[in-house]
């Protein structure tokens, strides 16, 4: 009778682990459903802003007021210059902020679904024992390409500031000689030092705030959060963005069979959210060497959750095409808009006479409006941009830094086990 009550009990247990296993099955396909949905939808609504202003499509340069072929401008100076970036443009601040404002909906949706209320003995089966530390691995370089975002947003700052002083110097009519010399000199500053700041790094050499986990890590949180405390970094002249970029999809493929309805198939969408997320923002926002930016990084274009992802994906390419050879210093909507309206300048202001002709001067005037309009768009939003950046830093650095304790948690078990 006892060995016919340990058969029973030995079956009984089986029955109940392999009950459990389905429940768990059942709620990580649920779970990847709900996540799925809500890629697609913070998505949708990037692809729907993206409509509303190509690049191609920037409004003309206002016309010179003494042209009489042309209907009578508003007395208003920025009547017509308030509009010339809508609210949320393709790639604009505004865009930029909310691509970064869906990414830290979609990795708080990716924590709770691969930490919360789980056994820290799931993320190390596999294929999770393998997919989970190559994505860590991507949330490093990842954190590189934050700081490298953040260093191109003080470059964008710099040319703002450029472009500030040669509207100064364009303020009172009729312009002198002087306002001409300091607002040529500001102009040329500013067309400059962006292109020459994405190719030449400040420094010579590199200094790294975190290392990669090894097998035998038992560091506490703590420990893993002092590693990651400071955006502030320097750079080597043969570091890369695109290859870092790159070097986020490499292996980034879609799991096969049953693994694709659970949890990993979960880790592999975040993983492609990632790397779509740090290319948008390398393209958009001047960064060290680019080059072979444009090539495509691996998004599945036959699964449902992706396919308003790769229509952002061939939007920012195409701009990129474009851009890349002329030699632009990124893909931001404002950046755009102050380079073109700076070079426009620059020819107006050169070649002519003193006193300058009144249909020249009155464009010159212009432009000078314009100019000080997207300035003003600019002082206003990239204060908050550099703070989401930072934000998206330190959430990436908090959750792999509970990836990290959680697989602690399941090595230490592990090997009591084993005891």
């Amino acid at each position: 009778m006892w060995a016919a009550g340990e058969n029973q009990g030995n079956f009984l247990g089986r029955i109940s682990i392999r009950r459990n296993q389905v429940v768990s099955m059942e709620g990580d396909l649920e779970d990847l459903e709900f996540f799925q949905k809500k890629i697609s939808e913070q998505f949708s609504d990037l692809l729907r802003s993206s409509e509303k202003e190509p690049h191609d499509n920037l409004p003309p340069l206002p016309l010179p007021h003494g042209n009489h072929n042309q209907q009578q401008q508003s007395t208003e100076p920025d009547a017509a210059v308030v509009e010339t970036v809508p609210a949320e443009a393709f790639l604009s601040i505004a865009w930029l902020r909310k691509l970064l404002d869906a990414f830290l909906c979609c990795e708080a949706e990716f924590k709770a679904v691969l930490l919360m209320g789980r056994d820290p003995s799931h993320i190390v089966r596999s294929p999770l024992d393998r997919l989970i530390p190559e994505m860590l691995d991507r949330t490093v370089k990842a954190l590189d390409i934050c700081n490298a975002i953040t260093h191109g947003v003080e470059a964008i700052r710099h040319a703002q500031k450029q472009a500030e002083i040669a509207v100064l110097a364009l303020q009172h009519k009729p312009f002198t000689e002087g306002q001409i010399r300091r607002a040529r000199k500001a102009l040329a500053s500013l067309l400059t030092s962006v292109v020459v700041d994405e190719k030449e790094g400040k420094a010579t050499e590199r200094s790294w705030s975190f290392g990669r986990r090894t097998s035998s890590s038992t560091a506490s949180k703590g420990r893993h959060l002092s590693n990651f405390r400071s955006l502030s970094w320097s750079v080597s002249k043969n570091w890369s963005a695109a290859k870092q970029v790159q070097a986020i999809s490499t292996n980034l493929y879609p799991p096969r069979g049953g693994e694709s309805t659970g949890l990993a198939m979960t880790v592999y969408i975040m993983s492609v959210v990632l790397a779509f997320v740090m290319w948008s923002l390398v393209a958009a926002i001047p960064c060290q060497e680019r080059t072979g930016l444009g090539t495509h990084i691996p998004v599945p274009r036959q699964s449902g959750w992706a396919q308003t992802m790769c229509g952002l994906q061939e939007k920012i390419a195409d701009e990129w095409k474009k851009k890349e050879k002329k030699g632009s210093s990124g893909l931001m909507e404002e950046v755009v808009r102050v380079e073109k309206l700076s070079q426009s300048l620059m020819e107006l202001l050169a070649n002519f006479q003193f006193p300058m002709e009144q249909e020249r001067e009155a464009e010159v005037a212009a432009q000078a409006t314009e100019l000080a309009e997207t300035c003003r768009k600019m002082e206003e939003g990239l204060g908050p941009l550099q703070q989401q950046i930072r934000e998206v830093f330190h959430r990436i650095v908090r959750s792999r830094a509970e990836v990290l304790d959680m697989l602690d948690q399941a090595s230490k078990a592990s090997s009591a086990h084993n005891v």
